[in-house]
């Protein structure tokens, strides 16, 4: 080990550690408490001041999701680091690598409870609450052990947001330089027995269909061989969606609960689930019905039968295990089952097209953005009925690294997550679909937005509030409450803080419009006036039980 040099502070020590994975961009907020890291990061990488602690975490979230990598995110300790809190739940859920780096009071007077500016009540324990690892930075000898150890939690598989918290007086002492990296922890080998038994249930079927999540992310050569070699039906949760391009033809998608899909799986003779959690909202709240003879494999042991039975577990890395699958099933020569394979051809154009009918002139936007974007475009999606009505579904992903979007559910991340990916990609256009309800929640990013200028089309769908909740109320007879919102002059807007501004009223001008934005070559609003478009042909209320609501 080195001696340090004169000078160094905590903040060298960051850099440091983010050079050494890869990192150039951090996103954060400064403050009293974080001043000695901020100056670091600003004068070696990129330093983005976004508006809002949540937004730093979003940002460092969907910057990780588009690199495939690591994210990094400040925040002020207190009130800083509680508002970081809800994306750090959402980075949790989606098992996003972000090293999250929050100040922290001077030593002597932490946990003091003497109200010292900023201090709150066990920050740390909250933290651990909302984090994969958590951990305290007890003395300037340990800051580099500490930050390396947390971003090797981070990165070991499934991923997961740490966070370090860092007392100021120590941010500014001398540090050591960070330990040796270690060596990545290698996979637990993969059981060939357990092997040869799913390759002899899978050269035993007729009709084997395959459901991904997003544990497949880095395993889509191999998904997509062995769908190919045993012309399995290729589910996906929202998660899954990308890792095997979604125009193959063998590819159903995130249809699982549309009528032809459900008929589809429940002819199926045997299905090989990996690295899901069969979430509520893909399942119909857990009705859907699965093949009894049921293959579960996830790196969880504890993910094993929780939703579904299964009649053979395997705790397993995804990438190996199916590599090692799709390797025994070319040394035995397997052949796909022509007519199972054809009919999953079928059913993959029915639900499209069947999808498209319900959807009207909306189909509209999901086709144009496919034709002018680039094919690992990434598309950061918020929780609105454009995601979830068509943007989950029909709007392709072909890359599992441009499929960003809230899988926690929480609304207004869209955002932040579309700068970041937009920022970690900046060689070609990504687009961000945000609801104006769920933009309210973070407007004032549209201002960081403005001022790093990303090449990212934000495509805003205005209905005056939140039209997902208005649409249920309305189904369920009741009055509206709480769902009909003041909305901006978003050309006004735009134009104040010298932001391009675009408008979208009828559905010729979708295509048109959405050619002219990404052409712009930067950051741009585009409005879609929903009280002049043509509404669906049956409003979109999401898939969600109601308790005492008719069946």
């Amino acid at each position: 080990m080195t001696s340090p040099a004169p000078g160094r502070t905590g903040g060298d020590l960051l850099v440091d550690l983010l050079r050494r994975h890869d990192v150039d961009t951090v996103f954060g907020i400064v403050s009293v408490h974080n001043l000695p890291l901020v100056e670091a990061v600003d004068r070696d990488l990129r330093f983005v001041p976004v508006r809002h602690e949540a937004t730093a975490v979003n940002a460092a979230d969907g910057y990780a999701r588009a690199r495939g990598g690591l994210g990094c995110a400040l925040t002020s300790t207190g009130t800083g680091a509680g508002n970081a809190a809800g994306s750090l739940v959402e980075s949790l859920s989606a098992g996003t690598s972000v090293l999250h780096v929050t100040g922290q009071v001077d030593t002597p007077y932490l946990g003091s409870g003497r109200g010292f500016i900023h201090e709150t009540k066990d920050q740390l324990g909250m933290l651990t609450a909302v984090s994969k690892h958590a951990v305290t930075v007890p003395d300037v000898a340990s800051a580099g052990v500490l930050l390396q150890e947390a971003v090797e939690h981070a990165l070991a598989a499934p991923g997961g947001p740490v966070s370090v918290e860092w007392p100021i007086d120590l941010q500014y002492a001398v540090p050591a330089d960070l330990p040796a990296q270690a060596s990545r922890a290698a996979l637990v080998p993969v059981d060939p027995v357990r092997v040869a038994e799913v390759v002899s249930l899978l050269r035993a079927s007729e009709r084997p269909a395959v459901w991904a999540g997003g544990g497949v992310s880095r395993a889509g050569r191999a998904l997509r061989r062995l769908v190919e070699l045993t012309g399995a039906a290729l589910f996906t949760s929202n998660s899954g969606r990308g890792a095997v391009p979604e125009d193959h033809e063998l590819c159903v998608g995130n249809y699982a609960t549309t009528p032809a899909g459900r008929s589809l799986l429940g002819d199926a003779d045997l299905l090989l689930s990996i690295g899901t959690h069969f979430r509520s909202n893909e399942t119909g709240d857990y009705g859907l019905v699965v093949p009894a003879n049921h293959v579960q494999v996830d790196l969880d042991p504890d993910a094993i039968g929780r939703v579904y039975p299964a009649s053979v577990g395997v705790v397993a890395d995804a990438t190996a295990f199916l590599e090692a699958v799709v390797d025994a099933l070319v040394a035995a020569g397997s052949e796909p089952r022509a007519a199972w394979a054809e009919r999953v051809r079928v059913t993959r154009a029915a639900v499209r097209e069947t999808q498209r009918a319900g959807l009207g002139e909306h189909a509209a936007f999901a086709d144009a953005l496919r034709k002018v974007l680039p094919r690992d475009a990434v598309v950061a999606r918020d929780v609105t009925i454009a995601s979830s009505s068509w943007g989950n579904r029909l709007l392709e992903m072909h890359d599992p690294r441009s499929n960003v979007f809230p899988r926690g559910g929480g609304i207004g991340q869209g955002l932040g997550m579309a700068i970041g990916a937009a920022i970690a990609r900046p060689g070609r256009p990504s687009v961000g679909i945000v609801g104006d309800g769920g933009l309210a929640v973070h407007l004032g990013e549209l201002t960081t937005m403005a001022q790093e200028a990303p090449w990212l089309v934000l495509v805003v769908f205005n209905d005056g509030g939140y039209g997902v909740l208005r649409n249920m109320q309305e189904s369920l007879g009741n009055r509206r409450s709480g769902v009909d919102l003041l909305t901006p002059d978003y050309a006004t807007l735009c134009r104040s803080m010298g932001l391009a501004h675009l408008r979208i009223a009828e559905p010729g001008a979708v295509t048109a419009t959405l050619e002219q934005a990404v052409a712009l070559g930067g950051p741009v609003v585009v409005e879609v006036d929903l009280a002049a478009y043509p509404p669906m042909p049956r409003p979109f209320t999401p898939p969600v039980h109601v308790p005492g609501a008719p069946a």
